[in-house]
């Protein structure tokens, strides 16, 4: 396993963690839209959970809402 792959393993027993901007910043296309399900690889749970931890960033203001 590499290391990218250990990172993604680690994320996935723990849930996402909507303060992590890095994280969640790969994700956001250059338009600010939150890349679909067949663009990022996750499963229907996974895509929820993505989504909510991104919207809750940006009201936050973690994030931005345009790229």
């Amino acid at each position: 396993m590499t290391s990218n792959q250990n990172d993604s393993n680690r994320r996935r027993e723990s849930g996402i963690d909507y303060k992590d901007v890095e994280y969640l910043s790969r994700f956001i296309g250059p338009q600010g839209q939150i890349l679909s399900r067949r663009r990022s690889g996750f499963t229907a749970q996974r895509q929820k959970e993505l989504k909510q931890a991104i919207k809750r960033a940006r009201h936050l203001a973690l994030m931005s809402f345009v790229g």
